[in-house]
């Protein structure tokens, strides 16, 4: 990690940006309030790491040692409706949808799971290099992160490699990208251990703005050092974005400015 990125990216957001040393500074992007418009309860248990609305429910990829599953989640209730065991010696990561089937990523393995997306029955496994943190889909194949500030894009047959992106915000590059959401055209990340949600340019990978979960992590009022904001699913029939975290409660729909 560079020494730029070890300071909080709450003190990259002020009225000034920091100004990278031997660097000029650059642009900083601007900071999104969000407002929640709903609240649905989460299982506390749940140490989230993947977040996707799919066929009018939530899906969920939880990481646990010993334990990881994916899960269908009944949004008014927080209820576990049918759920898909990962192998004990795997710890499950990122998910994300590609036509009819659902894939899930391991932390260390490199093994990305398929599932059938109705039934969450196996359909086989594919394999990657490095770590698997956070995985979203576009219209051509699913984009991985892995703690760095690169983003991995995959052919969705193969997990075949086809090209890398670099995260920037104000010049410099943003580790720790964690979990993705794909939405309108721009590529939402989660900064871990971070109060923020990204918006990245898929095309140049720089971060266009931030959006703040402050008010919503105060909210929360966790006293887990590792129960972080880790979560987001876009629901774009409906237009609403869902937000959560590591064992939090509750499960926020969020609406941004325009």
């Amino acid at each position: 990690m560079s020494r730029w990125f070890h300071l909080p990216l709450a003190a990259l957001v002020g009225p000034t940006a920091a100004v990278p040393q031997g660097g000029a500074s650059a642009p900083r992007p601007p900071l999104v309030k969000p407002v929640v418009v709903a609240r649905y309860p989460h299982d506390r248990e749940a140490f989230t790491e993947g977040l996707i609305w799919h066929g009018g429910q939530l899906i969920e990829s939880v990481g646990l040692e010993g334990r990881s599953d994916v899960r269908r989640v009944d949004l008014a209730t927080g209820k576990v409706r049918a759920r898909a065991v990962i192998p004990a010696t795997q710890f499950g990561e990122g998910l994300a949808a590609w036509k009819g089937q659902l894939v899930s990523l391991t932390w260390h393995d490199g093994i990305a799971h398929r599932w059938d997306a109705t039934t969450l029955k196996p359909r086989g496994t594919m394999r990657y290099q490095g770590e698997g943190w956070g995985l979203t889909n576009d219209a051509q194949g699913l984009i991985r992160s892995d703690g760095s500030a690169t983003l991995t894009f995959h052919d969705p047959a193969t997990m075949a490699v086809r090209r890398t992106l670099r995260v920037t915000f104000a010049g410099e590059p943003l580790t720790q990208l964690n979990e993705l959401e794909a939405v309108d055209g721009a590529i939402l990340a989660n900064v871990w251990h971070q109060p923020f949600i990204v918006r990245i340019d898929p095309r140049s990978g720089r971060v266009t703005a931030v959006i703040d979960l402050r008010a919503i992590v105060a909210e929360v009022g966790a006293t887990d050092p590792e129960a972080v904001a880790n979560g987001i699913a876009w629901d774009a029939a409906g237009k609403r974005l869902f937000v959560t975290g590591k064992r939090w409660p509750t499960v926020f729909a969020i609406r941004l400015p325009r």
